[in-house]
């Protein structure tokens, strides 16, 4: 009988699927895509986790976390404006002093001219980018190191601070400008023991962040990227919800969102979407990464960082309306280490010492971790020197994890 002889097949296979990727592994490859994005807002909810128990519970009642938001506000503020000066390469000194300068011109001319507070809060914003753009052009068109440029700009605010206020505090302030720092939603609807607007805008917000999730995955597959598996970003969204959820009936609890939260929501908002989005964001990020290359791609550097210093000055006035707001008094003392906060606040947020790196949102993250760290500490009753000697460390880790990471990619 005849046999068949069986010739091998040497036509070219498909590829034969390996074992899908675990659960485990793709979280870890999330984790490590994403390290300065997560890492910080884990190391927030450790610390927030551990001043609940420490001070049995008392960090999230809804009145500590009210007033976590207003005493924090303005740093949050800076920090916007600190990380984007810090993203393109520079960094501003003279922050706090400008902040009080603003403040003091406000109160002058609430109180001793009894302007309008609306006009007043315009002539404040306008003061504060004059000073940017005037650092801003030594900086970007004289090539003088900003170091050295906001150095001298501290010390010509705060003596011009000095001046305004003749050494004394000028207040009272007008209800109307208190509520910058101090006022909350009205209540509508009818009476029931949360606040209605503050349920309706958590609602709100929480729509919104789940379909911008989903609209990001979707851009995601569009683009042939790996995908999150489908389980851990359901968990993703699942923690999403609680934190909005739980966030806003601590705050609807009490007298619901207070206006500063208002006014941090619409900056992180904006200039989140500019960073990551715009024209003037790229480029902020290329010259701050390697500002040669960017010049040799066609980036109008000096435009740029003129840009960047302006509109921290903006962000300053702003930020010293809210402090002034908040005591009701324009104060010679406003603004000390007001820009120390800043900067650690961008630098623990994810801000790269070199720039760069760094979001609007991880500057937040970073001011967070301060001001609960400065809250918690203070409910436990940790005194003022070692607070500070806590948050150096806290400072220092968060550039060592910088700089670790960055060797780390290099090896």
């Amino acid at each position: 009988m005849a046999q068949t002889e069986i010739i091998p097949d040497s036509s070219p296979k498909a590829p034969q699927a390996g074992p899908s990727p675990s659960l485990g592994g793709a979280l870890a490859r999330a984790l490590r895509g994403n390290v300065r994005q997560y890492g910080m807002l884990v190391a927030l909810a450790l610390i927030v986790l551990l001043f609940q128990i420490w001070t049995d519970g008392i960090l999230l009642q809804p009145l500590n976390i009210t007033n976590l938001i207003q005493q924090n506000g303005y740093i949050l503020i800076l920090a916007i404006g600190m990380m984007i000066v810090i993203v393109a390469g520079h960094i501003d000194l003279s922050v706090g002093s400008l902040a009080a300068f603003v403040g003091a011109a406000a109160a002058v001319m609430m109180v001793k001219h009894h302007v309008p507070w609306p006009a007043a809060m315009l002539g404040a914003l306008a003061i504060g980018a004059l000073a940017g753009a005037w650092q801003g052009f030594w900086i970007a068109y004289l090539g003088i190191p900003s170091f050295i440029v906001t150095l001298a700009g501290m010390l010509l605010f705060r003596g011009g601070t000095q001046i305004l206020l003749q050494g004394q505090s000028v207040a009272p302030f007008p209800k109307g400008f208190q509520n910058i720092s101090s006022g909350f939603l009205p209540e509508v609807g009818p009476h029931t023991d949360y606040h209605n607007l503050t349920l309706l805008l958590g609602l709100a917000v929480l729509g919104v962040a789940i379909l911008q999730e989903v609209r990001g995955r979707r851009r995601t597959a569009s683009y042939g990227l790996e995908l999150l598996p489908l389980g851990l970003f359901l968990a993703k969204l699942a923690v999403v919800t609680a934190a909005v959820l739980v966030f806003t009936l601590l705050l609807a609890s009490y007298h619901g969102v207070p206006i500063v939260l208002l006014i941090l929501g619409a900056l992180l908002v904006g200039f989140g979407y500019l960073m990551r989005n715009s024209i003037i964001g790229r480029h902020t990020y290329a010259i701050g990464g390697n500002e040669a290359a960017a010049e040799l791609s066609g980036v109008k550097s000096k435009r740029v960082v003129f840009l960047a210093f302006t509109t921290m000055g903006v962000l300053a006035a702003l930020a010293g309306l809210v402090f002034a707001a908040r005591l009701n008094a324009g104060t010679p003392q406003a603004g000390i280490n007001f820009e120390l906060e800043a900067i650690a606040a961008a630098f623990i947020g994810g801000a790269s010492a070199s720039g760069g790196v760094g979001t609007v949102l991880g500057a937040i993250i970073g001011g967070l971790v301060l001001g609960v760290l400065n809250n918690g500490m203070s409910l436990v009753g940790i005194g003022t020197d070692y607070q500070q000697v806590i948050k150096g460390l806290v400072l220092l880790a968060a550039v060592g994890f910088d700089v670790y990471n960055k060797r780390r990619a290099g090896s």
